[in-house]
């Protein structure tokens, strides 16, 4: 028999990382013929998962201190290769920050993010910046993320918004920095 097959999964939530799936079908795979020859290309949306398939891809983990989307400081990373930044937002403020893994919608911000990348760029000079923005704890409409950018968020009477979901409802204008 022999042949290739290319084997690229996302993860399987809850259970297995990407590289861990593609590992264990390749397992399986070559228990059946062990004369296949297989690639194993961990894939991500977007979401959960991507600094991590970015980082077996060959960029360099960067750790960093940011915001979660509550507010506490969380211990996570960035991946870097040249020029290129990928900053994942469920690994800085997604569903698994909440404290106790007690949702918190209206108040959840994505303001670490935007932080975060921004730390990035000025401690690494990357010259682009890749956001996934899949996997949020934060219902803020990115407005965090624009404020911690340098952007301001006001309502229609020009009163600055409260970057989080409950004040992103008034949001009328974004001033960019």
């Amino acid at each position: 028999m022999g042949g290739h097959v290319v084997i690229a999964p996302d993860k399987f939530k809850g259970s297995l990382t990407a590289a861990q799936a593609a590992q264990a079908m390749s397992v399986g795979l070559k228990r059946g013929d062990p004369t296949l020859t297989t690639v194993r290309c961990p894939v991500a949306d977007g979401g959960e998962g991507t600094l991590g398939t970015v980082l077996a891809a060959g960029f360099e983990r960067v750790p960093v201190h940011a915001i979660g989307p509550t507010g506490q400081v969380v211990q996570t990373a960035y991946a870097r290769n040249g020029k290129t930044a990928v900053v994942e937002m469920a690994e800085i403020c997604g569903l698994q920050r909440f404290p106790g893994g007690m949702p918190a919608p209206m108040t959840a911000s994505s303001h670490g993010l935007g932080a975060a990348g921004s730390a990035g760029a000025r401690s690494r000079l990357p010259r682009h910046h890749h956001h996934r923005r899949r996997g949020s704890a934060s219902t803020d409409g990115g407005a965090g993320l624009l404020t911690a950018l340098g952007a301001t968020v006001r309502d229609q009477h020009g009163l600055l918004v409260d970057p989080t979901g409950r004040g992103v409802r008034s949001a009328a204008h974004l001033e960019p920095s």
